[in-house]
């Protein structure tokens, strides 16, 4: 289904439909069809999102299933006219009214977010990593964060409230992951920069850089990743771990095609300080 949401950012006869929206669920959740949970259909009577600490709560009790079509109707309406706000926020908001309408028996949550992702990307951003707040929400703390200020919009549908607190915590949840985006990306090159000055000082091909960086950023290397990334044969790829293991740079681990290389005693430090230093993320609002 996302990989479908991502196709869709260029065509130019797109539109929002309740017909799209449930293909789209029927996607999500066809593997899942029930009687009492279709897939691709909306729910034919009331849902309710439990509270977490006690089962017996409704946390939010859905609007009334006989309304359903005609709230989906008006939301693929204000999709489809736009009303000159910035996609992140429009994102945010389509992702809120899902979420809230509640209009399908399950899935309701990801549907919401995979809208959210859907708005970003038609208006050109597909990277994942800047199209999706998943990734941020995955973090236990935003998690509950989440459904925190979800809870804050109230026991039911409230579409004329304040929703200032909830446009907040989702442009914090796209600055935080562009955040972490630059910060891998910082490290990465911190890291690839000192593997190539101790090569360099060492008198080693440049192009075992590779196979160290990959230890240092993820804990190993295999041969066949270092013998595809650097285009070499396989007695070339053989040949330089083989050399790194001499050098008690890399140690083995394993026999044959199980076999996996990590930082030996002599791998050099400074480098895998860098790979492990956390960086911190701030608040865009707080700064």
């Amino acid at each position: 289904m996302m990989t479908y949401i991502q196709t869709l950012h260029d065509v130019e006869d797109f539109c929002y439909s309740m017909g799209f929206l449930n293909a789209l669920h029927w996607m999500l959740q066809g593997h899942r069809h029930t009687p009492r949970k279709p897939a691709g259909q909306w729910r034919r009577g009331p849902v309710y999102v439990t509270d977490a600490r006690d089962p017996s709560i409704a946390a939010f009790t859905a609007p009334d299933a006989e309304t359903v079509p005609a709230l989906m109707r008006e939301l693929c309406d204000w999709l489809s006219a736009g009303d000159g706000s910035h996609s992140l926020i429009r994102a945010a908001m389509a992702h809120l009214h899902l979420v809230s309408i509640h209009p399908w028996a399950d899935g309701n949550g990801r549907m919401s977010r995979s809208l959210q992702t859907l708005v970003i990307a038609r208006d050109g951003v597909l990277s994942p990593e800047f199209s999706s707040i998943e990734a941020w929400l995955g973090r236990p703390g935003n998690t509950w964060e989440y459904y925190a200020v979800l809870a804050r919009r109230g026991s039911t549908y409230r579409p004329d409230q304040d929703v200032s607190d909830w446009i907040r915590f989702n442009l914090t949840a796209c600055h935080q992951q562009a955040q972490t985006v630059k910060n891998r990306l910082d490290r990465s090159t911190r890291v690839w920069m000192l593997l190539g000055e101790v090569a360099e000082r060492r008198g080693m091909d440049e192009r075992i850089v590779t196979a160290l960086h990959d230890v240092a950023m993820s804990g190993r290397v295999r041969r066949s990743r270092y013998e595809r990334a650097e285009g070499l044969s396989l007695q070339q790829a053989q040949r330089d771990l083989r050399d790194l293991v001499t050098a008690e740079v890399l140690t083995p681990i394993g026999r044959t095609r199980a076999r996996f290389y990590t930082a030996g005693p002599n791998f050099p430090h400074a480098a895998l300080d860098a790979a492990r230093t956390p960086l911190s993320l701030t608040d865009p609002y707080n700064r």
